[in-house]
């Protein structure tokens, strides 16, 4: 917190972990900007009698040099009603002369005493610029202990501060230097070695995950309408394209049945655009205390953020916000009204190059203000392929376990998989590769026309759900599968 000029500042780190390097130099910054000797903002010798944190206060508001007094970690002590008048009483003393003091902690709730004199400095995660500046400066650091290479070109270390967007200083730095200990170089290596490195720490974090988007939309048989919806937004959020006057894509709603492969589209997306998939683990995000949910959704959004541009895949949307209508209060105190609240906001106001990739069961449950244009693009419904969708997936499926699909009769298999999804396909044809395995015979297309005869589908045992899905999406949502003509809807 920042007592100054009658007003005071409270820096809170809100990262993956908190870091005192930024806090660090935001008193150097400040000393600089008051015309204050950085000495004082960082003594080198203890003051006496300044363990207590009241007496340390008083100690403070009796000093008469002009300085920058920095409390890290202070906020264990702001329940303490003697130390939070002292605090008060060194800002209104410190608000007549120039000096200043910086409260720095992971989060932090100021008293209602000290509210009026409260400014917030909410440090953002390190740009590209500010990382590749880490990078050197860890690297000659390093260099004076280990005998170090640096064998990257100006482009391979541009693209290794890629790779550690989304972290904090403290972060990027303790992966480059894990780096360099383990090649004792900077190399193309070191490039994917911060990239795991980032993966782990994001894992840790409880809350995202960082996914290999492996497939793209090749890989998904079919949807040709999803696809072209696509194939429009591809690369706008590149520089080239804002000076065209667009907008980076906000985000998909994948509505569809079980199994139709809304989830692999959501992962095809960023492997398609060659983008970074971030998973939101939603049952992660919920605390037991009040107000700690809201903090980490705020978290995820800030690493998100971070990491632009990127894909932010959110599966089951609907588990998410379905809690959070009027009738929440009395079930979870209101926090799903709120943690809607902090998810609206970020959807309408963000900036950054962050797609929204969600996957939903029940859209019916969602609140219609989640899913109305503006924060989301485009509402797509996935239905149970058609013959030209099966004949697709079956050709993925059998090359994807090193068959030729031209060995088979596919558009026989096709009309005998009618109301299969492509789960119930996939699982058809495992369990052809099964059995004829066992009897040590080559799958033929009969093999996976007996494994289909085995199989009930979902749109039997569920038929009255999937039909008033249906109706529901047929004037709602603009079907991902083209029309009956190979046309795309516009």
């Amino acid at each position: 917190m920042l007592a100054q000029a009658g007003r005071a500042y409270t820096q809170v780190r809100t990262a993956l972990s908190p870091g005192a390097r930024e806090a660090d130099r935001l008193a150097q910054a400040m000393s600089s900007y008051q015309g204050v000797d950085g000495g004082a903002a960082a003594a080198s010798t203890a003051i006496y009698n300044t363990r207590e944190p009241a007496q340390a206060l008083a100690n403070m508001a009796s000093m008469t040099i002009e300085a920058v007094f920095i409390l890290k970690d202070f906020h264990r002590h702001m329940d303490d009603p003697v130390v939070v008048r002292r605090l008060r009483d060194v800002g209104q003393k410190f608000a007549t002369n120039r000096r200043t003091v910086i409260i720095t902690a992971p989060e932090i709730a100021v008293p209602a005493e000290l509210k009026t004199l409260v400014e917030y400095f909410d440090l953002p995660l390190p740009d590209r610029k500010r990382l590749q500046e880490i990078i050197h400066d860890t690297f000659t650091r390093l260099s004076k202990t280990y005998s170090l290479k640096m064998q990257l070109d100006p482009a391979g270390v541009d693209a290794m501060s890629g790779n550690l967007r989304g972290l904090t200083e403290e972060e990027a730095d303790r992966a480059i230097s894990q780096a360099l200990v383990t090649r004792y170089a900077l190399c193309p290596d070191s490039v994917t070695d911060v990239l795991d490195a980032k993966k782990q720490l994001l894992r840790h974090s409880g809350m995202l995950e960082f996914v290999e988007a492996q497939d793209n939309m090749a890989a998904v048989g079919g949807l040709e309408n999803l696809k072209h919806w696509l194939g429009q937004r591809r690369g706008a959020w590149e520089d080239s394209a804002r000076e065209f006057g667009l907008e980076p894509p906000r985000g998909m709603i994948i509505l569809g049945v079980q199994g139709c492969g809304k989830s692999l589209c959501a992962r095809a997306v960023a492997g398609e655009w060659k983008l970074p998939l971030v998973k939101f683990d939603t049952s992660a995000v919920y605390d037991k205390y009040i107000g700690e949910t809201e903090k980490r959704i705020r978290k995820v959004f800030q690493v998100a953020e971070g990491l632009a541009p990127c894909v932010l895949w959110i599966d089951e949307l609907e588990k998410v916000f379905a809690g959070s209508g009027p009738d929440s209060a009395s079930a979870d105190a209101g926090v799903s009204s709120r943690l809607l609240a902090s998810f609206l906001s970020w959807m309408q106001d963000r900036k950054a190059a962050v797609f929204v990739a969600a996957t939903c069961n029940n859209v019916t449950v969602l609140p219609p203000e989640l899913i109305r244009k503006g924060r989301f693009d485009e509402l797509f419904f996935v239905d149970l392929p058609n013959q030209a969708e099966r004949k697709q997936i079956f050709s993925i499926q059998l090359a994807k376990r090193k068959r030729n699909p031209a060995d088979f009769d596919l558009e026989k298999v096709a009309a005998a998989a009618k109301g299969y999804s492509g789960a119930e396909i996939d699982v058809a044809v495992q369990g052809g590769l099964y059995a004829a395995y066992s009897e040590k015979k080559p799958l033929t297309t009969q093999s996976l026309l007996d494994a289909l005869a085995q199989t009930v589908p979902l749109s039997i045992t569920r038929a009255e759900e999937i039909q008033t899905l249906r109706e529901w999406a047929r004037i709602r949502a603009v079907p991902a599968t083209a029309r009956d003509d190979g046309s795309v809807t516009p």
